[in-house]
């Protein structure tokens, strides 16, 4: 299936749209998580709100712009020349989305989760601010695998998989046999 070029440049805008956005979002959870380091010694209200903020975005934005990320990407992948498996760096790209939206799904969000509920037993017994737990090395892993994966889109590294490299030469094959019987039908 090939997209036509209406198609595909809307399939690259929303992709590109979605995954910038992830990654803006990522580095405004990690502003957040660093109020929250911040503020250990400080205001428990402060920490607080920074937690609740991380979990409202994790909540509502994090995995629409995962799952759309990774959709639209599936999708310019299997309609373009591209192919999803014939390229390394689009298989990496692949399975680093994959990663980072289950992350996201399974092990950010439950943790946020669990913040919300301590910073608001905490602060109900009276008690100084939460530490930050595990609310700082998430966005920070996060935010190395998009930025990696930004990289990789613009320099294309790396050559074709074993698939890549089957597939040109398979198509090149009917090529290569069309121009030489045009050579071999002899001359006038």
């Amino acid at each position: 299936m090939k997209l036509s070029r209406p198609a595909r440049r809307a399939s690259l805008v929303v992709h590109v749209a979605a995954s910038a956005s992830w990654l803006g979002l990522t580095l405004g959870l990690l502003a957040l998580a660093l109020a929250v380091t911040a503020t250990t010694t400080g205001s428990a209200v402060t920490a607080g709100a920074s937690v609740r903020a991380m979990k409202l975005f994790a909540d509502w934005l994090l995995l629409p712009l995962a799952f759309l990320t990774f959709l639209s990407g599936v999708l310019l992948s299997v309609g373009t020349p591209w192919g999803l498996a014939r390229h390394r760096w689009v298989s990496t790209k692949f399975w680093l989305t994959l990663a980072a939206t289950a992350a996201t799904a399974f092990a950010l969000r439950p943790g946020l989760d669990s913040a919300v509920a301590d910073i608001t037993a905490d602060t109900a017994a009276g008690g100084p601010p939460p530490g930050p737990g595990d609310l700082l090395p998430g966005p920070v892993v996060s935010l190395s695998a998009y930025l990696f994966m930004t990289v990789i889109s613009v320099l294309k590294p790396w050559g074709l998989t074993r698939r890549g490299r089957n597939h040109r030469t398979a198509s090149r094959a009917p090529a290569q046999a069309s121009a030489a019987a045009g050579h071999t039908g002899g001359t006038r």
